[in-house]
């Protein structure tokens, strides 16, 4: 079974929004899918997670 989401609303500045859709596209993810995984990996570089459980 998947592992439930937390979902919560996120305040981006415009530029930044289709900054992150243009690199979301390049990449074929959507830009929430870009995102988590921009910070998953983020926080793996930073020692701070180090499992990657249900991605």
């Amino acid at each position: 079974m998947a592992k439930e989401k937390k979902a919560f609303p996120l305040r981006l500045d415009p530029e930044l929004h289709r900054a992150l859709e243009n690199w979301a596209a390049d990449e074929f993810r959507s830009v929430n899918g870009h995102i988590e995984f921009l910070l998953r990996d983020a926080l793996r570089k930073a020692g701070r997670l180090t499992s990657r459980k249900e991605e």
